[in-house]
């Protein structure tokens, strides 16, 4: 089996998202691939076959899938007209202060996040609402009215809210809940601490864990490293003063603790696929044009 990796490119990168409409007559799979990114999926007409590594899908008008991330998958029309609403999101993007603690219920260490389909498969009401999320988003995405940004984001919440609220198999509420009231304080602390120098010793002392078990605790449990979730959380926060405030480039990363220009280049363009120039100048042209 051959894969490749899909790159999602973002029409608006402050939303971390990507949605269309596709319509597709063609007999026939595309190729494997994965992607970072969830995807889901809203049938409108037609029918539609999703093949994951394990187990194949079909899905009908008013079917909704969801897939985790970098979840290997395929997907193949069988010969009539099928339409349907792909929107694909980086999940944590869509996380912050208030909301950061419910990012390990969607890390997938324990399931994948396609095991929530059966939501939708036997709970008629809580797959209805996920459809009218989606085509909400595609809405807003179309027309991008004055605060579109802002209604997205909380439909994208929505969606999240959606799978915990209906999770009657405790799937979500059971990644690793103890473990999750263990983590809190160090999360509060990286995002009550984010402009300045954060270690891996100040967070090891505050989870009361060893070097060696926090690093290894923390990866399990959030799905990244500790370093790695702390650079991710200063880029986003990069991002912000990039566009909201008249601060130089050396200035952002000053003001998020990385003064070292060479690492704050790299982070940003690992997250973003461009230098911090190249992203506040693309983006406040697409802010011109929109």
């Amino acid at each position: 089996m051959q894969a490749y990796r899909e790159n999602i490119e973002y029409e608006n990168p402050l939303l971390s998202l990507k949605i269309w409409q596709a319509s597709r007559n063609d007999v026939g799979s595309v190729a494997w691939h994965f992607h970072p990114e969830c995807e889901l999926f809203l049938i409108q007409s037609g029918s539609l076959e999703v093949d994951l590594s394990d187990e194949t899908c079909s899905l009908l008008a008013g079917d909704v899938m969801i897939l985790g991330k970098s979840q290997l998958h395929r997907d193949r029309n069988l010969g009539d007209v099928v339409e349907y609403i792909v929107l694909q999101f980086d999940l944590h993007s869509y996380f912050d202060q208030s909301t950061i603690p419910y990012l390990q219920y969607f890390n997938e260490t324990k399931v994948p996040l396609s095991s929530m389909n059966y939501i939708f498969r036997e709970n008629s009401e809580a797959r209805n609402a996920a459809a009218e999320c989606i085509r909400q988003i595609h809405q807003e995405a179309i027309r991008k009215e004055s605060g579109y940004e802002l209604a997205v984001n909380m439909l994208i919440k929505k969606l999240l809210l959606i799978l915990i609220r209906n999770d009657s198999r405790g799937l979500l509420a059971d990644q690793d809940r103890v473990e999750r009231i263990r983590l809190k304080p160090v999360l509060d602390f990286v995002e009550a601490n984010i402009d300045n120098r954060i270690s891996v010793e100040d967070a090891c002392g505050l989870a009361n864990m060893s070097y060696y078990y926090f690093v290894k605790f923390f990866k399990k449990n959030m799905g990244l490293s500790f370093t790695e979730y702390v650079n991710f959380r200063k880029i986003k926060r990069a991002e912000q003063l990039l566009l909201t405030r008249d601060m130089s480039v050396s200035e952002v990363g000053d003001q998020i603790g990385m003064a070292n220009m060479a690492h704050f280049y790299k982070m940003f363009k690992r997250f973003n696929g461009c230098s911090p120039k190249e992203f506040q100048r693309k983006m406040l042209a697409w802010g011109r044009n929109s």
